[in-house]
């Protein structure tokens, strides 16, 4: 999976690097979810809280 980040006023999703390599705090980016291919968007934008909420579960039942 693909984690995207973009801040609120900008249009462009770029690869999330890692919460050090961002200029704000979370609460200013939204976040989206994609597969490997970047073809299917697994969970649209949302907050960070979110996100790897979702994130974490799919992880959870896949490697079950």
């Amino acid at each position: 999976m693909v984690l995207q980040y973009k801040l609120k006023s900008e249009t462009r999703w770029k690869d999330y690097k890692g919460k050090s390599k961002l200029k704000y705090s979370t609460k200013k980016y939204d976040f989206r979810l994609l597969n490997e291919k970047k073809t299917k968007i697994l969970v649209n934008k949302g907050n960070y809280e979110k996100i790897m909420k979702r994130f974490r579960q799919i992880e959870f039942f896949k490697h079950k």
